[in-house]
């Protein structure tokens, strides 16, 4: 395969990659805060049991219905209303939360049309520190490169 193809191609994919649908998940507390770069449409998730309540934060102010059972936490609006581009608290939930009660992230846009999801499952353990313990980086690598949704991250040694 010439150098041409096999550059379009590693092109192609990256572009469809950087240019689908993302929704970035983190749990602060009891608010599941979120960044999209496409509205909402409607989602759902799992838990363990450890929500007993789902209300307010961005998807009350879109006018969504939430509804929190015993096992998933549902959200979607019968109006067709979207959670717009952008970031903030998409819930404030209730009950005995820790990071990773919380799984099975399914998000659409108002098309019905899936959203990539990431949820950092460990958002509470980062210190904001410089302590170089967040990348995954073997000690003999002088860089470090790595994709986080469209955020390309690097460390050096």
């Amino acid at each position: 395969m010439s150098i041409y193809k096999y550059v379009s191609i590693v092109s192609l994919m990256l572009c469809s990659f950087l240019f689908s649908g993302n929704v970035y998940l983190s749990l602060e507390g009891n608010n599941l805060n979120y960044q999209t770069d496409t509205a909402i449409g409607g989602f759902q998730f799992g838990h363990n049991g450890c929500v007993t309540g789902a209300s307010g934060g961005d998807s009350a102010a879109s006018g969504f219905t939430v509804s929190a059972s015993g096992s998933t936490v549902l959200a979607f609006s019968f109006t067709g209303s979207t959670i717009p581009v952008g970031s903030g608290t998409l819930l404030e939930l209730s009950g005995d939360l820790t990071d990773d009660c919380l799984f099975d992230f399914v998000f659409s846009d108002s098309s019905a049309n899936p959203l990539e999801v990431e949820y950092d499952d460990n958002a509470n353990t980062d210190d904001g520190g410089d302590d170089g313990g967040d990348a995954s980086c073997s000690g003999s690598q002088d860089i470090c490169l790595s994709l986080d949704g469209a955020n390309l991250n690097y460390e050096s040694s």
